[in-house]
């Protein structure tokens, strides 16, 4: 018997590696030859490892590889920076504090919340699976286009059997099983950002982050770029290397489910929020994958300065990505897609045509471009919001939790998000985040308010 642990393994990182490079441009073709020749195979479809474990003298040869790989220079590379001073110097119109007065609540930090754990627990049942399959078990159900929780009453056995449920979200996310809100770490994540500036404040470095992680997060409890940059750190790599040394899932989704707080935390000054965001978001990520977590921190620091605009939040946002990256190019696409399409399936099926060949199912770019697209054909609304951004596949819990947080810091107070979202969430959460334990969202609100507030 072996232990499989995912994400981490040298023979299943040079197949994602070689991905990577190709959506670079970087030329590694010959590397890829002698990867196919030495018997390697491509990267796990949508799982995290391999079957069977590889041979010692293969998983040297990956081991090789990828440190060539590393060392391949991207043509992008000019047109998308990872540090700080220069995505801010390739962004001329990075966005300045409010000058007026701004007030934010508890209230709205408590809609934010629900918002983010409904969005969330909406997409967790149909995590992993293809878009046909999502399309399929919701049309069996009455329930296209999404307009509440995933059920499997009424679902045919031989649909259920061709497209299962999320195996670990299903006993505790389907209408039927919902009792308050189950752990996950799309939420996990806010939770430990909030630790963090209790611990740190706002001048906390990534090496604080670093620690904070070590010290309370579970190494089981992460996953892609965040597992690679962890066991970088219990290898004595330093951030911010941890993000580059054999991680090719840097621009992943990871850094960008993690910028909410950073956001809430900083209303009116979306500018500061994406510096935040910055920090912690390059202990595991680089490029792309930071920008994820920059525009998410923008977009959401302008709506808590009372934007109610979610077309002004999102042009916000796009002012702290550096404007030729595919980042910026992504969320343009799905903003342009939605504008144009009147079907929204429609519109997921360009996205789809787009990314959908070249890009896994966790990485940033196709998941940007969905959740653009979904928050501007939602207008503002939750249950659009959510639903759109869930019915679109790929990372569908955590597209629904960002969409579901905009959404609710636009709605403004809990009672402006429909009940029908809210009441299954019984104001409860599970985690196993130290100190967070079954803790309701309305404390939640006042924690985070109180980290609004501190000098």
């Amino acid at each position: 018997m072996t232990v499989r642990l995912t994400w981490v393994q040298p023979e299943d990182l040079v197949g994602h590696e070689l991905r990577q490079a190709a959506q670079d441009g970087r030329e590694a073709g010959e590397i890829e030859r002698r990867w196919y020749a030495a018997g390697g195979a491509p990267a796990p479809g949508r799982a995290g490892a391999s079957q069977p474990p590889a041979p010692r003298r293969l998983r040297a040869v990956a081991e090789q590889l990828l440190d060539e790989l590393a060392r391949l220079e991207s043509p992008l590379a000019a047109d998308e920076p990872t540090a700080l001073s220069a995505i801010r110097a390739a962004c001329p119109r990075w966005p300045s504090p409010r000058t007026r007065p701004v007030s934010l609540g508890p209230e709205r930090l408590h809609a934010a919340w629900l918002g983010r754990a409904a969005g969330c627990l909406l997409g967790k049942p149909v995590e992993k699976l293809p878009l046909e399959g999502i399309r399929a078990l919701a049309r069996a159900t009455g329930n296209w286009p999404l307009t509440t929780w995933f059920t499997a009453r009424g679902v045919p056995a031989e649909l259920a059997a061709a497209h299962p449920w999320n195996r670990r979200s299903a006993p505790t996310s389907l209408a039927e099983n919902i009792d308050g809100m189950p752990e996950d770490d799309d939420l996990n994540y806010p939770l430990l950002t909030v630790l963090l500036l209790q611990r740190y404040g706002r001048g906390f470095s990534t090496c604080d982050l670093a620690r904070l992680w070590l010290d309370e997060l579970p190494a089981g409890r992460v996953f892609t770029a965040e597992r690679v940059a962890y066991r970088n750190l219990l290898d004595g790599v330093e951030p911010p290397d941890t993000a580059r040394h054999r991680n090719p899932f840097r621009e992943w989704i990871g850094a960008q489910i993690r910028a909410d707080v950073h956001g809430w935390t900083h209303p009116g000054d979306p500018g500061a929020a994406a510096e935040q965001a910055h920090r912690d978001a390059v202990l595991t990520h680089t490029a792309n994958g930071v920008y994820g977590a920059m525009f998410t921190a923008a977009v959401l620091a302008e709506a808590a300065g009372g934007e109610t605009d979610v077309h002004g939040c999102l042009a916000v946002g796009l002012r702290v990505v550096p404007p030729r990256s595919r980042y910026a190019e992504a969320v343009r696409l799905g903003i342009g897609a939605a504008r144009a399409e009147e079907d929204f399936d429609t519109v997921v099926d360009r996205l789809h045509a787009v990314y959908g060949s070249t890009h896994h199912w966790v990485h940033v770019l196709p998941n940007a471009a969905l959740l653009a697209a979904a928050l501007t054909r939602g207008d503002g609304d939750f249950g659009r919001s959510i639903g759109y951004a869930v019915s679109g596949g790929w990372d569908t819990d955590s597209n629904g939790a960002t969409a579901g947080s905009l959404a609710g810091l636009l709605a403004g107070r809990p009672a402006g998000l429909p009940d029908r979202w809210t009441a299954p969430l019984k104001n409860r959460l599970a985690t196993s985040v130290p100190g967070f334990g079954s803790i309701g969202f309305d404390t939640l609100a006042e924690l985070t308010y109180q980290e609004v507030h501190r000098p």
